[in-house]
């Protein structure tokens, strides 16, 4: 059996064209990490153990530790299409289970203006792979809180202004849905941002092993091969404790936080190509001294893998390592400029200032020497 085939969980099954197109495809620079290889021997090791089936999975930690590209990489390793939802305060049920729409004549969508035009078209024409809101959003360039204010007011209007014909409707399954009929590994982000109980409970019925969810065209029974992948920020301004029910249903958690400092190199130069060990190492110690710091200090912004790739590939490109130090990674913790003076305090008490200089000046006489 292949490698990347060892963890298939039900190699027999027929995937459509698309259906196996939805399948992440590990790029030559993935890094294989602990996390990775204990779920994917869990799940595994548990799959056709009936209720010790391990099928809902909690990522807990940091922005930027590798939640989301774990969740793929398990897509990757079990063969299962993978698809997300996006959590926001303001979901509402339709969003866990779908809505029921009004099919608009052509007539009538001619006299939309052009925005309006767009979504039912977008909506209409939707390959089955989104949700409502992520049709919205991609269709009008606008956030997930907007998407969903816009859509109930669509509603709204179509329901008013039928010119006098009835009106046929037709049910959209959320993504949620159609993960969960058709044996998906779904990725929910952030459910502990959720404020309405009502939307937490219909989420927590959905992740029950042997649940069904109540459709207003039907019951649908869980795919035996659905994988739901919760993962959620410890750090983020608007976070909550994750609901205690919804908690409850998982069978294995991670608690992900940034990896060790070898690892962090490894993935960096992995990524970006740039392979000075010194350099990277100095820049690793300057994040961790970093996300302890913003953490110390109740300061909101996180240091984490994303700042690092970023900020390593810029001194690749030929950027002064001080400078993009600020908008790289600094920035994107606090502009507030005394948050900013705790910081710049922390790195230079742990003399990490002047060895950046130090790293700077020797990777600029290497680059010369090189240099024909």
């Amino acid at each position: 059996m292949a490698e990347n085939e060892k963890y298939h969980l039900s190699p027999e099954r027929q995937l459509t064209d698309a259906e196996k197109k939805l399948i992440w495809k590990k790029p030559t620079t993935h890094q294989v990490s602990e996390e990775e290889r204990r779920i994917s021997n869990e799940i595994k090791r548990n799959w056709n153990r009936g209720e010790m089936k391990i099928a809902n999975i909690l990522l807990e930690g940091d922005a930027g530790s590798g939640k989301t590209q774990l969740a793929k990489a398990l897509s990757a390793n079990f063969g299962l299409p993978y698809t997300k939802v996006t959590c926001f305060a303001d979901m509402d049920k339709s969003d866990i289970i779908g809505a029921i729409l009004p099919v608009i004549s052509s007539e009538r969508l001619e006299k939309m203006d052009p925005a309006e035009q767009t979504v039912w078209k977008a909506l209409y024409e939707s390959d089955g792979f989104q949700s409502i809101s992520e049709i919205l959003l991609d269709a009008l360039g606008i956030s997930q809180e907007q998407a969903a204010l816009k859509m109930k007011q669509l509603l709204k209007r179509a329901a008013e202004n039928t010119d006098g014909e009835a009106i046929e409707y037709r049910f959209y399954p959320s993504e949620i849905v159609r993960a969960y009929q058709k044996g998906y590994l779904l990725e929910i982000q952030e459910p502990n941002v959720i404020r309405d109980a009502a939307v937490l409970l219909a989420l927590n019925s959905a992740l029950e092993l042997d649940g069904s969810i109540n459709l207003p065209t039907e019951i649908i029974r869980r795919h035996p091969d659905f994988i739901a992948v919760i993962t959620t920020n410890r750090s983020y301004a608007g976070t909550r404790p994750l609901n205690e029910a919804l908690r409850d249903r998982v069978q294995h958690t991670e608690k992900m936080d940034l990896p060790t400092k070898e690892i962090m190199i490894e993935r960096v130069m992995a990524k970006t190509g740039f392979q000075d060990g010194k350099m990277l190492g100095i820049l690793a110690d300057m994040i961790m001294v970093l996300d302890r710091t913003a953490r110390a200090n109740a300061i909101k912004g996180v240091a984490g893998m994303r700042s690092f790739f970023y900020w390593a590939d810029a001194i690749a490109g030929g950027a002064s390592a001080k400078e993009s130090l600020y908008h790289k990674v600094i920035y994107k913790i606090t502009t507030d400029s005394e948050e900013i003076k705790l910081l710049e305090e922390a790195l230079k008490n742990h003399g990490l200032f002047a060895s950046l200089e130090e790293a700077e000046i020797e990777l600029k006489k290497n680059e010369n020497l090189t240099t024909p």
